[in-house]
């Protein structure tokens, strides 16, 4: 149907496609968006169709939409709340590009996705169409305006009732809206119905049965209107799992990585976008003997879960960039007095309090460097949603080897995407041993350091023979204070030792692509999927590109340099900020780089280039693509 016909049809589309006339279009993938004001329920909706798609045996995930503001205004542009959710044939590993169809409760926070070019030119817009005839003038006009704007503009767009047919079955549609937009979705999509059914019997499971049926109806009535009125319909081939999959978001899967990974304290003060993390924990912890202590603030919150960890326990803290900030001086105490410690930071949009509700990887220099004097804490960044849940096994298992901090490296992408995996099958082997109380040898002294590893056996507050002063000033191997030149050098050569005593035994990461060739990119945290679905497509067109993601990040894994020498050109792809070359003062002699792009330079003495994009939002392939091809024929001249 053309644009100029849909501008002549008015309100609600009713094309009177019969069911048998609808042939189903074979996809390998598709974007969709489900946008509303806040609180009418568009999250919900986008969560449950991805975990549909999931159980039909589709790859998904799905990146929450989600305002700057708690409460932004109703019907504004910048007010846009929701879930974009790729689906596909196969494995799905990132966000993707621009959206191919969107659902949009109103035409302002639809606006809002247009300007931030989130959506495909020409795509298939469903648009609530209560706004034409609102009894606010203006906001009939402002409605009217924009819709015909988008179909100048190319945008497919298709009325849709929703508001008039939600009304025939609740009396308040705002509340149900979102199930009748899930039936919808489902008819478009040829998803089985039934699925529907239980996934809305799931996510209402503590309500009332009246309130079940209430959805399901819902649910329903947007599946048979779609039958009865849309004139198109898509089929994602799909293969069910042969193994018991989750769908989770990062959050969540961090969570469940600190409940397998035998931790008992989690201390955390709230802060967007790592709360839910804790949330979660706090509705199950206790069921496994763990507890969630909510702190004062976030200084508070490190400092528990150190004490908690000094007595005996493993503790992990929760923040987001800020509260990272806040809990620097106490990090340095745990290096300090090497006290076990796992800190996650699921980073945010920065300086100061930045963009609470955006991703981006700006702590990365931080959460290396950031304590005053010198501070050495393992640092290492998850990829995918199934990498937060055994990122923390292995977090736990190190803290505790080598008394030191662990810092995990999530971001606000990962944290509200959601992806299934397998479902992991508890193994006792990711549990640390119970922490040894029998007595403390003769002699034995509180930080008696190995000379190779920087090692120190760990005491215990209770053991017999371990009664020692503690202290965060510089200390001996009694624990006692000493200002002398040679006790505060060997304390730090021994903190130092244990970060390359843990390099020794990291493998070395894998390419993706091949053994060498003309440019390698490197990358961590969340990017990894764009950037090896961008290194993939330009394989395929026979360029010699390939890939390094790393997940340590201190100490870096060896290995590394030799790779490096086997490419011509080598380039970081991040989420941070670097200067663009071509501004005008920006030169080689003063342009700042992004921050693995500086760690690698300064370790490897290699000239890495670097591309980081701070938009607040996902990396898309297309953009990694349109980078990397760039910086293919800068290398050809």
């Amino acid at each position: 149907m053309c644009a100029s016909t849909l501008a002549e049809i008015g309100p609600a589309v009713a094309t009177g496609a019969t069911r048998s006339a609808k042939q189903a279009i074979t996809l390998s993938e598709h974007v969709i968006e489900i946008i509303s004001d806040s609180g009418e329920g568009a999250q919900r909706c986008g969560q449950s169709f991805g975990a549909i798609a999931a159980r039909m045996g589709n790859g998904v995930w799905t990146v929450e939409i989600i305002p700057a503001e708690i409460q932004p205004p109703a019907r504004s542009i910048a007010g846009a709340s929701g879930n974009r959710i790729r689906i596909g044939t196969h494995r799905v590993t990132n966000g993707g590009n621009e959206a191919n169809l969107v659902v949009a409760f109103n035409e302002q926070v639809l606006l809002g996705r247009v300007r931030e070019r989130e959506l495909k030119p020409g795509c298939t817009v469903l648009l609530e169409s209560m706004w034409r005839d609102h009894p606010d003038a203006g906001i009939a006009a402002a409605y009217r305006e924009t819709r015909e704007q988008l179909v100048r503009d190319g945008y497919d767009v298709r009325e849709i009732p929703m508001e008039q047919e939600c009304k025939r079955l609740v009396s308040d549609p705002r509340r149900g809206k979102n199930m009748f937009v899930l039936g919808m979705l489902c008819s478009l999509y040829s998803f089985d119905l039934q699925l529907a059914r239980d996934q809305v019997a799931f996510i209402f499971g503590k309500k009332d049965q009246n309130v079940i049926k209430a959805n399901v109806a819902l649910l329903e009535a947007g599946h048979e209107w779609a039958e009865s009125n849309l004139d198109f319909k898509y089929r994602i081939p799909a293969a069910r799992a042969t193994e018991a999959q989750i769908v989770v978001n990062g959050n969540t899967a961090l969570a469940l990585g600190v409940m397998a990974s035998g931790m008992d304290v989690c201390a955390m003060y709230p802060i967007t976008p790592a709360t839910s993390a804790s949330h979660y924990l706090s509705e199950v912890f206790e069921n496994v003997g763990g507890i969630v202590h909510q702190a004062e603030d976030e200084i508070a919150a490190c400092a528990f879960a150190i004490g908690a960890s000094y007595a005996g326990k493993c503790a992990v803290t929760i923040t987001s960039g800020p509260g990272y900030s806040l809990k620097q001086e106490a990090i340095g105490l745990a290096v300090m007095c090497e006290i076990p410690l796992v800190v996650v930071d699921v980073q945010r949009g920065g300086p100061s309090t930045g963009q609470p509700t955006k991703a981006e990887q700006g702590d990365l220099l931080a959460a290396c460097f950031g304590s005053h004097g010198d501070a050495p804490k393992v640092v290492m960044a998850p990829s995918s949603i199934e990498d937060c849940f055994y990122s923390i096994l292995t977090a736990r298992k190190i803290a505790e080897t080598f008394n030191m901090v662990v810092v995990v490296l999530s971001d606000a992408n990962l944290a509200t995407s959601q992806q299934p995996f397998p479902r992991p099958k508890f193994n006792e082997a990711w549990l640390a041993p119970p922490v040894n109380q029998d007595p403390v040898p003769e002699g034995a002294k509180p930080y008696d350091w190995d000379p190779l590893t920087g090692i120190a056996r760990r005491f215990v507050p209770g053991q017999p023979n371990g009664m020692h002063t503690l202290t965060g000033l510089a200390h001996d191997r009694l624990s006692r204070v000493a200002y002398d030149p040679e006790s505060n050098e060997e304390g730090l050569r021994h903190r130092s030792l244990k970060l390359a005593a843990l390099q020794k035994s990291l493998k070395t990461p894998p390419l993706f692509g091949g053994e060498d060739g003309e440019l390698l990119v490197i990358g961590w945290g969340s990017t990894r999927g764009a950037i090896e679905e961008a290194v993939g497509r330009l394989r395929a067109e026979g360029h010699q590109v390939s890939s390094l993601h790393l997940r340590f990040i201190q100490p870096m894994p060896g290995g590394i340099g030799e790779i490096l020498k086997r490419f011509k050109q080598v380039m970081t792809i991040e989420m941070n900020w670097c200067d663009r070359p071509g501004d005008e003062l920006i030169d080689a002699s003063n342009r700042r780089v992004s921050a693995l792009a500086m760690m690698l330079r300064a370790r490897y003495l290699v000239d890495i280039d670097c591309w980081g994009e701070v938009r607040g939002q996902p990396l898309k392939p297309d953009a990694v693509c349109r980078v990397i091809s760039n910086k293919l024929v800068q290398g050809r001249r």
